[in-house]
């Protein structure tokens, strides 16, 4: 019954109820039987559209998991990202930077580390080439309505940063960015990567 409730599923929790009252132990244990395969798939069916339904707000670029990155090809702590896998970090809304240069899969892991984090924990992820966002932030300031992505992204679990530093953006932006950021510390994860040189992230 209090699965039944659970799934809102009151119509047929109330049934079920005057089916006990009944006292047909045989049909009972049949029933009974249905309603938990029953229970079972909509749970699954839930959380599979919850899943589907997350995976299309977090606008990854393109699927990406642990699976398919090469360790072999690549100098990176094989045990640390399958550590950082678990996706512990987003409970107390730590950061993670990632830094390589060009080629060695930094958006490939960022992006696996997102996914994960969608299909294996249900958190609530968005992922933003850094430009994108910046520009996001300069329209909403022009618009009037500074304030308004950082509440959004504050509910998120999880945000990914692409391509920090590769390609400038203005002052103003940067500040903006800055603010952002500022914003969602403590409240929200954040995954971004540069390259070696962080003189090339621009200065805010």
């Amino acid at each position: 019954l209090a699965e039944l409730k659970d799934l809102k599923l009151h119509g047929m929790a109330l049934a079920y109820a005057e089916l006990l009252q009944e006292g047909d132990t045989a049909a009972m244990q049949s029933s009974h039987w249905l309603i938990d395969q029953l229970i079972r798939a909509e749970n699954t069916d839930r959380a599979m559209r919850s899943i589907r339904h997350q995976m299309q707000a977090a606008r990854f670029p393109v699927h990406r998991d642990l699976a398919g990155f090469d360790f072999t090809a690549a100098k990176v702590d094989r045990a640390l990202i399958e550590q950082l896998a678990t996706l512990d970090f987003t409970e107390a809304a730590h950061n993670l930077v990632l830094i390589g240069g060009t080629g060695t899969g930094k958006t490939h892991l960022a992006t696996a580390l997102g996914v994960a984090a969608v299909t294996q924990r249900g958190l609530r992820v968005r992922f933003y080439s850094t430009i994108e966002l910046v520009n996001t932030l300069e329209q909403e300031k022009a618009a009037g309505k500074q304030g308004r992505l950082a509440y959004a992204l504050m509910r998120m679990d999880l945000v990914i940063l692409d391509e920090l530093g590769y390609l400038p953006f203005s002052q103003a932006g940067g500040a903006l960015l800055f603010h952002l950021l500022s914003k969602l510390y403590e409240h929200t994860s954040v995954i971004s990567h540069h390259q070696p040189d962080v003189r090339r992230v621009a200065a805010v």
